[in-house]
C-alpha cells in the first residue's frame, strides 16, 4: 500500500485570551499495512499530546483527516507558515 504523505500543521493565536496553540494532521502507514491518522496538539513551544487512528484503506483516513481539519479551520485554527 502506497500512502501519499498528506500534512497539515495549524496555529491559533488569541494573545487577548493567551491563547497559543497547534494542531497537525497527517495520515501515515502503519507497519502491517494499515493508515494511520497521526493527530497532534497542544500548545505553542510545548510538546503536546499525541493520538494514532488506525484505519483499514487510505481513503478512510484520508475522509477523516479532511473532516477534522475543516472542523479546526471552523474553529479558528489557520494554517501555520
Amino acid at each position: 500500500m502506497e500512502i501519499a504523505s498528506s500534512v497539515l500543521h495549524l496555529q491559533r493565536r488569541d494573545a487577548a485570551r493567551n491563547m497559543a496553540r497547534f494542531y497537525c494532521l497527517s495520515v501515515e502507514p502503519s507497519l502491517f499495512g494499515d493508515a494511520v491518522l497521526v493527530r497532534e496538539w497542544g500548545r505553542i513551544g510545548t510538546r503536546g499530546r499525541r493520538r494514532l487512528d488506525l484505519f483499514a484503506d487510505v481513503a478512510a483516513a484520508q475522509e477523516a483527516f479532511r473532516r477534522l481539519a475543516r472542523a479546526k479551520v471552523r474553529r479558528g485554527y489557520r494554517r501555520a507558515g
